[in-house]
């Protein structure tokens, strides 16, 4: 065992550091976290406008009225989520190098929206909205990673113009950033004009063409959410956040196949995708936190009977309903104990295969592509994530079952082994 623990080691923790460290991730990551309050409340939003059973309560006129009055704030928010994303990630890219941090935000969206064609249904100057959402959400990234970059190289270059002592601040600022961001705009607008001229028409054709459409088509495969899985658990295992990570790198992929099922939840049709940002977030991370510890902390208060178990029950419980597991993490510990490495690594895989299944065969709904808050506690996440689904919530009960069977010999090995401790420490 503590051989094969120094080779994971060996192998994992280079990688690991250098993920971290990484400042595209670093920024990807940050970037969705600007949008994220933004998105959910967008969720929110759906969930209210799609409550069940309104249709029935409600006549048709005024149904469709509620909804009118709704929807809007979901429209403004979850269908162009891409576009806050670039907003984030060109403002963090920016700020990490110690630039003005609003101006890589402002001229990333800006390179976006020069490469974003301007035409629905034959109508010129309209943006269809399905381009800052899902559709656009790759692109929207690496233009947010180019676009900051070569603003910042143009800045560093003092390609700039100085006003002199006196001008106020904010306008010194703005006339600093006139032609770095004009020479990086410039470029963008010659990268459009050149994809005119080719097969694909616009960058957004060639992107979803070449890379996001077979990238989301791993993305959504069960063999890539597993080792995902995986991957996160053995991350926090050498004390490393496993998620920030993991999400760094499939974030984009699941954010878009979440926003496919939220746009075919509204139409109405058949939701394309099993696995989600929900799917992740919800059945997985939603129960207790990583490795879906709320199980752990009910089967210490089964049959703990170490003080210390006990006491770690009572500071992890009120945590762990909202999905907050440092308590457990640090505190059982899991980090490099080779005690809870079989559980630890095996229960979520475990949960991932009952979940994507039950969703497979039409046990449980798919996620709907609501942004659920990751501490809405279980069954109501959900519920709510599964549309108002009473299935959705069940199958998270089920599955911290299924996890408290799965730990519930190492925690028995565990808890033995403390009791003995104490009870020689006591004589």
């Amino acid at each position: 065992m503590n051989r094969f623990m120094e080779v994971l080691e060996n192998i994992l923790m280079p990688v690991a550091d250098k993920l971290n460290n990484n400042r595209y991730l670093t920024a990807l990551r940050n970037g969705f976290m600007v949008a994220l309050p933004l998105i959910i409340f967008g969720s929110i939003f759906v969930v209210i406008a799609n409550f069940p059973f309104l249709d029935q309560w409600l006549s048709e006129d005024a149904y469709a009225t509620y909804k009118s009055i709704l929807d809007p704030a979901s429209a403004s928010t979850l269908s162009i989520m891409g576009l806050f994303v670039i907003i984030g990630i060109g403002y963090k890219m920016v700020e990490q190098r110690g630039g003005e941090a609003i101006y890589g935000g402002v001229v990333a969206v800006a390179a976006f929206l020069i490469l974003t064609p301007k035409v629905v249904e034959g109508v010129s100057g309209a943006i269809p909205t399905a381009l800052l959402g899902a559709e656009g959400m790759f692109l929207g990234i690496f233009t947010a990673f180019f676009a900051a970059e070569i603003y910042q190289y143009f800045v560093k270059k003092n390609l700039t113009i100085k006003m002199p002592a006196g001008v106020p601040d904010a306008v010194s600022r703005s006339f600093s950033a006139l032609i770095p961001i004009t020479l990086t705009l410039t470029i963008f607008l010659a990268v459009r004009v050149i994809f005119s001229y080719t097969p694909f028409e616009t960058v957004q054709n060639f992107i979803y063409t070449i890379i996001q459409e077979p990238l989301t088509a791993l993305g959504s495969g069960l063999p890539a959410t597993l080792i995902a899985v995986l991957l996160i658990q053995v991350f926090w295992f050498f004390g490393l956040h496993g998620q920030i990570i993991v999400n760094s790198v499939f974030d984009p992929i699941w954010y878009t196949l979440n926003d496919q099922n939220l746009a075919a939840y509204q139409a109405g049709t058949d939701l394309p995708n099993i696995v989600t940002k929900q799917f992740m977030d919800t059945f997985i991370v939603g129960i207790g936190g990583s490795g879906m510890t709320l199980a752990v902390i009910i089967g210490i208060f089964i049959i703990g009977k170490s003080r210390q178990l006990k006491e770690l029950g009572k500071l992890g419980a009120p945590a762990g309903i909202f999905n907050v597991n440092e308590p457990v993490i640090f505190g059982l510990p899991i980090i490099m104990n080779p005690l809870v490495l079989i559980p630890w690594l095996v229960a979520p895989v475990v949960i991932a295969l009952i979940t994507y299944f039950s969703m497979a065969t039409g046990i449980v709904p798919k996620p709907v592509g609501v942004i659920v808050p990751w501490t809405t506690p279980p069954f109501i996440s959900g519920f709510l994530a599964t549309g108002n689904s009473v299935a959705g919530g069940l199958l998270q009960l089920f599955n911290i079952g299924v996890v408290f069977l799965i730990w519930w010999p190492f925690l028995k090995i565990m808890d033995k082994q403390y009791y003995e401790k104490e009870k020689n420490a006591a004589a």
